[in-house]
């Protein structure tokens, strides 16, 4: 496969992630709001997964919440400066694996879903997920957080992969 095809297949897939992304955390986040505050509480079957829904100031986990609001403008700037870094990054880079391209993608959607919520929405960021096990428990968040974590450790995990000769394979 010539390098400009596949730089064109890497950037569809890239694209494909942040729309896909992007618009079932929006799609989710919209549920939640015209939903739950029918009712604030809603227990997966299994007991483990909690919908709950809770409008965030902050970063993840509200991190920064209490901070003044002109702090948080700034933030919400730096943010945004942050991701057209990355995405110009994804774009321009000529030899970016795969995986790596996926986890900074799934990044890069997370990152924007959120920022989306935080410009529409005076601010805030809708979160409604709760994970619970026995009396450990998550923070609340949303699948946009999600998408960044799981970025994260795809992108993480692709690094160490490609750092890792193959004689520490064998290890």
């Amino acid at each position: 496969m010539t390098m400009k095809r596949t730089r064109t297949l890497r950037l569809a897939l890239m694209a494909l992630v942040l729309v896909c992304t992007a618009g079932c955390d929006q799609v989710t986040k919209h549920l939640a709001r015209t939903r739950l505050p029918q009712s604030p509480h809603i227990l997966a079957s299994n007991r483990i997964i909690e919908f709950t829904i809770a409008e965030n100031p902050g970063a993840f986990l509200s991190v920064g919440a209490s901070l003044p609001d002109q702090a948080r403008i700034a933030l919400t700037v730096c943010v945004g400066l942050g991701l057209a870094a990355l995405l110009t990054y994804l774009i321009r880079k000529p030899r970016l694996g795969l995986l790596p391209s996926i986890g900074l993608a799934l990044i890069a959607a997370g990152g924007l879903s959120n920022l989306i919520d935080r410009i529409a929405r005076g601010g805030l960021v809708t979160d409604f997920i709760v994970v619970r096990a026995g009396p450990l428990h998550t923070g609340i968040f949303n699948l946009a957080d999600f998408a960044i974590v799981i970025g994260a450790m795809v992108f993480f995990a692709a690094a160490r992969n490609r750092t890792t000769g193959p004689e520490e394979k064998a290890t």
